[in-house]
């Protein structure tokens, strides 16, 4: 049999989006499993739209900008803590959640096996492009990856407080416009959702 010139990657974790009246938009990734390990990277669009990649380490830097996209990628220690307050070079940021979305009561419902499939973000892209303008739950990433969004839950994110370069980052808003990092965003409406992100690459 030949060897198959296709590598899976498996993440398993939460991504959190919020806006803010300052105009900057940030999406925190935590990632419990995956081919790196587990850890935690950010990425921001400032007001005028240039987006950054906030990295902890080296690996996590080259891998995520191989599949996404951003203007500057920066090195720097990335924190959270359990209450989702994020310490992250130029960004200091602390969230407070809310309760299960309804969008979570319906993703909670369906056995984590067949939520976290590739079968079943394909048949539910077009409903998320209904119901989350803006959101894909499978496309095209960076360097022809094949991204695939299994969706197990998510809560709504109800407070935002902190800086960027030392700047307010202001009131809580939604997430618009669209920071562009890759062929999907998070849901307009600021929230954090559990999810097991597939990337299908070349060996």
């Amino acid at each position: 049999m030949p060897r198959s010139t296709k590598i899976v990657d498996r993440f398993e974790g939460r991504i959190l989006g919020a806006g803010s009246t300052s105009g900057v938009r940030v999406v925190v990734g935590d990632w419990s499993h995956s081919p790196l390990g587990a850890f935690t990277d950010v990425m921001v669009a400032d007001a005028s739209g240039r987006r950054f990649l906030l990295a902890p380490n080296e690996a996590v830097a080259q891998y995520v900008s191989q599949t996404y996209n951003f203007d500057e990628t920066v090195l720097c220690d990335v924190h959270l803590t359990q209450g989702w307050t994020v310490d992250a070079g130029p960004l200091r940021a602390s969230f407070g959640l809310g309760k299960r979305t309804p969008t979570g009561w319906l993703l909670h419902a369906v056995p984590q096996r067949i939520a976290s499939s590739r079968p079943l973000a394909v048949l539910a892209d077009p409903v998320a492009r209904i119901v989350h303008p803006g959101v894909r739950t499978v496309g095209t990433a960076g360097n022809g990856r094949r991204e695939y969004y299994g969706a197990l839950d998510q809560h709504a994110v109800i407070r935002l407080t902190g800086t960027w370069h030392e700047e307010a980052l202001g009131a809580l808003t939604r997430v618009t416009p669209n920071p562009a990092f890759g062929f999907s965003s998070t849901p307009q409406l600021p929230a954090v959702t559990r999810v097991v992100t597939t990337i299908v690459r070349e060996r």
